[in-house]
């Protein structure tokens, strides 16, 4: 039931990134493929939940991902909405030979494979049949309120930030104080207590590749590296970034 599920979740996915695709074309915006990355995620959750047996710990993982896609969409929906394209999509529309069909592939399509990647816990979570170890299931659920509460709230010191910064200043207060990137470390954490519980539910370990995926990605790829190089040549972030973990929280200071 697995592949059947992941098949057609990757149909969908297909559909609905190439969609989101023809939307940004013509409002030449691909910045919207950020607020549509949270929507696909409830996507998968929804169609590989209505295809499965509705049990208790898959309504509870599903409502978990649908809640944090939802919260992610708006809050990323109200920061772009009435803006410019987002810098880094401005950059590769000046710099891309062949924008439109490289967007394609490089930006739409690859964002819907990532998707798939990641969401493999809860699409195994709803292929399941019964729950194996329930004292797993409510672990991951603690890790995920803990991811969950981590990046809600740094992200709502960082708005509140950002409505009253002058020019070269950068958050330093808050969560921000014990990790340059809270908000990418509590996503990071939320998906590893999605995994853990899919292996509540007797998932296969290799799944590990959804949270392991999310949290390369964030680190390593299209998260702290894009925002470090961003301000690197700002004064007031390299004293910050001197005392300051740049991933994981730690009161160093």
């Amino acid at each position: 039931m697995f592949f059947e599920t992941l098949l057609q979740s990757s149909v969908i996915i297909f559909l609905y990134m190439t969609g989101i695709f023809i939307i940004a074309q013509i409002i030449k915006n691909n910045s919207i493929v950020d607020v549509g990355w949270g929507l696909g995620f409830i996507i998968i959750a929804l169609s590989s939940y209505w295809a499965s047996e509705q049990l208790f710990h898959q309504t509870l993982t599903t409502a978990l991902v649908c809640l944090w896609g939802l919260r992610l969409a708006v809050h990323i929906g109200k920061r772009n909405i009435g803006k410019p394209e987002d810098w880094r999509y401005a950059n590769w529309r000046k710099t891309w030979k062949h924008f439109t069909l490289r967007s394609f592939f490089q930006v739409f399509m690859l964002q819907g494979f990532l998707m798939l990647v990641v969401a493999l816990p809860i699409i195994a979570t709803n292929s399941s049949r019964t729950l194996e170890y329930p004292l797993l299931m409510w672990g991951g659920l603690v890790l995920w309120t803990t991811g969950w509460l981590f990046e809600s709230i740094a992200d709502y010191q960082l708005k509140n930030f950002v409505k009253t910064k002058k020019e070269g200043e950068i958050m330093t207060t808050g969560l921000w104080k014990y990790s340059r990137h809270p908000n990418y470390f509590g996503e990071a954490v939320l998906w590893w207590g999605i995994f853990l519980m899919a292996l509540s539910a007797g998932s296969h370990p290799a799944v590990v590749i959804g949270p392991l995926t999310i949290t390369l990605l964030v680190r390593y790829v299209s998260g702290v590296p894009l925002l470090e190089e961003k301000y690197k040549n700002n004064k007031a972030f390299q004293k910050y970034a001197k005392k300051t973990p740049i991933f994981t929280p730690w009161p160093l200071s």
